[in-house]
C-alpha cells in the first residue's frame, strides 16, 4: 500500500489509529506545551502517521509509542530554546493540590505533594521529560527509547539518574509546613 492508496482499508486504519490514540497524545503533547497549542501539534503529528501510515506499527502500544516520539521530535523541531526549558510543568499537579486543599485534605499529603512539586521544578527537563515518559505516559523502556531516540539502557540509565535527582531536590528542599502560622495578639491598650 502506498500513499496514493486512499481506500477503505487505509482509511479504517487511520480512523481506528486516531480513534485509540488521540486521547493519550493530546495528554502527552499537552503537558509538554501551552494548551491552546497542543491540539495543533496533534494534528500536525496525525498528518505525519497519515502520510506514513505504513511506517506506524500495527500493535497498539508500539502505535502509541512511535505516534509520542513523533510528538517529541515535531515540539524539538518546533520549539525555542526557552520554550524546551519550560516545555514540561506540572500545572495539572497545581491545580490538584490548590483544590485537594481547599478540599480539606490531609495537610500532611499536601505538604508532601507540594515539596514534590517544587522538587520537580529544579529538574532538568531531560530528567522531567525521562520521569513522564516513564510514569505518567506509562511507556516501557524501550517504547519511551524510541520516543527520545535512544537505545533502552541508555533510557534505563537516564530514568535512575532522574529518580535520584529527584529523590534528592525533595530531601534537599526546606519541608512545607503543615501548622498555620502564629497570629501574633495585639495588646489592645497599645492601640491607645
Amino acid at each position: 500500500m502506498n500513499v496514493t492508496d486512499t481506500g477503505p482499508p487505509r482509511t479504517q486504519r487511520f480512523a481506528h489509529l486516531y480513534e485509540q490514540t488521540y486521547a493519550a497524545l493530546l495528554r502527552f503533547v499537552e503537558r509538554r506545551v501551552h494548551p491552546s497549542h497542543a491540539e495543533d501539534v496533534v494534528a500536525d503529528v496525525f498528518l505525519v502517521a497519515w502520510r506514513r501510515l505504513d511506517d506506524v506499527p500495527l500493535a497498539a502500544d508500539e502505535a502509541r509509542a512511535w505516534l509520542f516520539g513523533v510528538a517529541h521530535r515535531t515540539l524539538r523541531n518546533g520549539l525555542r530554546a526557552d520554550q524546551r526549558r519550560q516545555a514540561l510543568t506540572v500545572r495539572i499537579a497545581d491545580r490538584q493540590l490548590t483544590g485537594a486543599a481547599a478540599a480539606g485534605l490531609d495537610p500532611e499529603l499536601v505538604a508532601r505533594r507540594l515539596d514534590l512539586v517544587q522538587a520537580w521544578r529544579r529538574l532538568s527537563p531531560r530528567h522531567q521529560e525521562t520521569l513522564a515518559l516513564a510514569v505518567w505516559d506509562g511507556l516501557t523502556a524501550p517504547q519511551a527509547a524510541r520516543v527520545l531516540g535512544i537505545s533502552p539502557v541508555a533510557f534505563r540509565l537516564r530514568l535512575t539518574r532522574a529518580r535520584r535527582a529527584l529523590r534528592h531536590h525533595a530531601d534537599a528542599a526546606p519541608a512545607t509546613t503543615t501548622q498555620p502560622v502564629a497570629t501574633a495578639t495585639v495588646d489592645s491598650r497599645s492601640m491607645r
